[in-house]
């Protein structure tokens, strides 16, 4: 695949990014879009290993050294066409996914591994420049419906995907835009908003019909949509965050990471937000609680507002820099890794703290109580043991903390009580191999069954879910 010992000819080149005096200053997209040239090179780079590891660890199995070779060939149409056999939205995933398959590239056990998120986005964006992205609506339709509550990627990729099949489908969107956390979750530096409804107007004309403002559950009853429709799809997300159970909790000041970032989505897309009701982080020293990317999507929001200082907390320890030996390739590597967000610093990263108490002056928060923690070894399940470290104890100053700390569950309450579909024993919706939940004709996919998890994996479940309401549809006929 690729050039024969191109891996030695060419060194890995990421995209060029504005610099970040510039790009902290606006919320669009900041990456330079390379030459056809270099993204030939970078394929050449991908070896004739024998066994594709990263198509392994890929959650959509994308053919990688397919349209790898393609693309060094100069092949773009038919890359294009292969990454489209098993990715319905390689425009996102190209822009968010955090590429577990070049963790496991051949060529990362010794050297950088191959750009295949990079080379992922340059096919997408040249099909889009060339017109090959287009419409493709069904050539029959089947007669029957089927609804999809949810529009996040899940949602949308079970949606894409049943709509080819030829059956009718209507998606219905709690909140003012379809695109689930992709729209409203995700910062619009990571992922335009332009991007997403681009896609969503090809769905449109290829027949997908989308319903915003349609709060199943509660504006709508979800057993009155089982009448209407043959089949249904539930895909609402994880949504429950977890909260900080300490004193002070209840302070002005303290939001979820969610609320955070949903309300500067709207904002920037033109939605007006009372004043008083406006989280920003303009000249607060903020401290961001939870290392992960959604905090890193909260360092890059804050720093965009104007923060006067940004601290992130994490609860566990400082990862490695390296793997570990008890984590060798090809898995996912537990290492430290750092974003766009960190690399546009003011921002201080630190790990092992836990939040004892939040205290304030007129109600608003003020200070944060912390205190450092020691692990011990971990025992065979892989848990570890936390204790404080006595005398470790310390006060930061806060004017607002952001609890970006994940998510434990759906939201129980309203569609799916309503349903009754039984739970598994973390609180998400369970469901079989084929999506199918316990209720007859209604199926889960996405953050919904399998718990917080990522883009590609919830494409992943969407495409599933839409084989699983095939297979019980054409059972019925």
């Amino acid at each position: 695949m690729g050039k024969v010992l191109g891996f030695l000819d060419f060194n890995r080149q990421e995209y060029q990014k504005e610099p970040v005096k510039v790009r902290v200053r606006h919320w669009d997209e900041f990456i330079e879009y390379p030459s056809q040239e270099e993204m030939k090179n970078q394929g050449a780079r991908c070896m004739d290993c024998g066994v594709p590891f990263c198509h392994w660890a890929c959650p959509v199995s994308n053919l990688i050294p397919h349209f790898d070779d393609l693309v060094y060939r100069g092949c773009w149409r038919e890359a294009f066409e292969m990454l489209m056999k098993t990715n319905n939205f390689p425009e996102f995933t190209g822009r968010v996914c955090p590429a577990p398959c070049e963790n496991s590239c051949v060529l990362a056990i010794h050297e950088p591994a191959v750009t295949i998120k990079n080379i992922e986005y340059s096919i997408i964006e040249q099909a889009y420049r060339e017109g090959w992205m287009k419409p493709e609506p069904p050539e029959f339709r089947t007669g029957k419906k089927v609804a999809v509550i949810g529009s996040g990627p899940a949602g949308l990729a079970c949606a894409d995907e049943l709509n080819k099949m030829g059956h009718s489908v209507t998606v219905f969107e709690k909140n003012e835009f379809i695109g689930g956390i992709m729209a409203l979750g995700i910062p619009e530096f990571k992922l335009q908003a332009k991007f997403i409804n681009r896609r969503l107007a090809i769905m449109e004309e290829e027949g997908v019909t989308f319903k915003t403002g349609a709060y199943v559950g509660r504006d709508i009853s979800v057993n009155q949509l089982r009448q209407e429709f043959d089949a249904l799809v539930l895909c609402g997300g994880a949504e429950k965050p977890r909260d900080l159970t300490v004193e002070g909790r209840d302070l002005n000041g303290v939001h979820f990471a969610m609320d955070f970032l949903t309300q500067q989505n709207r904002v920037n897309r033109g939605i007006a937000i009372p004043s008083d009701q406006r989280i920003l982080a303009t000249g607060k020293r903020v401290i961001v609680l939870g290392g992960g990317d959604t905090g890193a999507d909260c360092v890059g929001t804050a720093n965009r507002q104007g923060a006067a200082s940004i601290k992130q907390f994490e609860l566990l320890p400082e990862p490695p820099k390296e793997r570990p030996a008890d984590n060798p390739w090809p898995q996912w590597a537990r290492i430290l890794r750092s974003s766009t967000s960190h690399e546009e610093g003011n921002v201080i990263r630190d790990y092992s703290i836990m939040t004892k108490r939040l205290t304030g002056e007129n109600g608003v928060v003020k200070k944060l109580h912390g205190v450092r923690l020691e692990f011990g070894e971990p025992d065979a399940a892989g848990r570890r043991d936390m204790k404080e470290i006595p005398g470790s104890e310390f006060i930061e100053d806060a004017d607002l903390v952001v609890l970006a700390m994940g998510f434990v569950s759906p939201i129980k309450e309203g569609m799916l009580e309503e349903l009754g579909v039984a739970l598994d024993g973390r609180g998400n919706v369970n469901a079989d191999d084929s999506r199918m939940t316990s209720v007859p004709g209604v199926f889960a996919a996405g953050d919904m069954r399998r718990g917080q998890s990522l883009v590609v994996w919830a494409i992943h479940e969407g495409r599933a879910a839409a084989k699983g309401v095939q297979k019980y549809l054409a059972a019925r006929s």
